[in-house]
């Protein structure tokens, strides 16, 4: 039986819903927004979180309110079809992947209803308990970089680990010191973005002082030119795609088979895809691990509880919202963090 089909048939009770807004300043230097969907149905809620990135668009779905007829008896098979038929931006959206953010917001959030009614957690209708997660924190280290961002939280925090983006300003003393930490597990080149504020072209020098510095670690999204290819070519062993990953179709059209990719839940757009991407991955020895988008509510609870579930000792981008901020505070959960699935619904803790 396909993972998706132990919630397909679940039934789901909506009786109308509400949107909220949440708003921090994050680590890599922006004002984060976000929006809470809250449908409520049968005397419970379920929550879920749209993680759209242009301000713009959470501002105008926050004033517009509820303005989608989502009420009614559904089943998450049924609410999903319906959902994929229906326009949820009432001006077109910043970014066209805005529209699977948002889509995933309102299924998760029906997914935790439909569980919430039900009276039984995510991990007991999949068959599955959850296991003690690893997590790593994803940092940019400015420009002019600098190595403080890591060390302040190495204070706090000695066993934390990192996923880092190189940039072209990164110079050999940078390295050295970051390589001198130990705690480096990931490096994301961001080769694949275009259009957005962390684009970064394919500097052949740069990925070969930091491929070369950093042996055992990931190499997230190189720019695969034929210069920078031929320079991989002995390290795509390591090499794990996360910005093309909206699909099934998309692991497939990768240029060579991956040992390791990159599921975030909200990039799939929705909960049908995400688990048949599990499904595909585990069927062919493709490791997997969750990322992470910035969320500032309960969608980072999610993509943990989902990581607890699928993926748990592989480096997830799924850090606690503490970590986020510029300086973080004392007292954070630290890697693995144990599980702690709520009684009912798609809930972490």
């Amino acid at each position: 039986m396909r993972t998706y089909d132990l919630v397909a048939d679940l039934p789901l009770r909506i009786d109308g819903y509400d949107l909220d807004g949440l708003v921090q300043n994050v680590s890599s230097d922006f004002e984060r927004k976000s929006t809470i969907i809250r449908l409520g149905g049968g005397g419970e809620e379920g929550l879920g979180e749209d993680v759209t990135y242009e301000p713009v668009d959470h501002e105008i779905a926050q004033a517009a309110g509820p303005v989608v007829e989502l009420a009614g008896d559904w089943t998450m098979r049924s609410f999903s079809n319906a959902l994929a038929g229906l326009e949820l931006f009432t001006e077109p959206p910043q970014r066209d992947v805005s529209r699977l953010y948002r889509v995933w917001a309102y299924e998760s959030a029906a997914l935790d209803l439909a569980l919430r009614q039900a009276g039984e957690p995510l991990h007991a209708v999949l068959g599955r308990e959850p296991q003690p997660l690893t997590f790593v924190v994803s940092l940019r280290l400015g420009e002019p970089p600098s190595l403080e961002p890591v060390t302040r939280r190495l204070e706090r925090y000695p066993a934390l680990r990192f996923k880092l983006d190189p940039t072209a300003s990164w110079d050999d003393e940078l390295i050295a010191d970051l390589v001198a930490t130990g705690a480096v597990d990931s490096v994301d080149f961001k080769g694949l973005y275009e259009g957005t504020a962390v684009d970064a072209p394919a500097d052949p020098a740069l990925y070969e002082r930091v491929v070369a510095a950093f042996p055992d670690a990931w190499i997230e999204d190189p720019k695969l030119t034929p210069e920078v290819d031929a320079l991989l070519l002995a390290h795509r062993g390591r090499i794990t795609w996360d910005a093309n990953i909206h699909s099934i179709d998309d692991i497939e059209a990768l240029p060579f088979a991956p040992r390791m990719v990159n599921l975030k839940p909200s990039r799939l757009g929705g909960i049908k895809p995400l688990f048949d991407a599990y499904d595909y991955t585990a069927a062919r020895s493709i490791g997997a691990y969750g990322g992470g988008q910035f969320e500032l509510g309960v969608g980072r609870e999610q993509i943990q509880y989902l990581a607890s579930i699928f993926h748990p000792g592989t480096p997830n981008d799924t850090s606690p919202t503490g970590f986020h901020v510029m300086d973080p505070p004392p007292g954070l959960a630290s890697s693995p963090l144990p599980p702690t699935p709520a009684a009912t619904g798609f809930r972490w803790g």
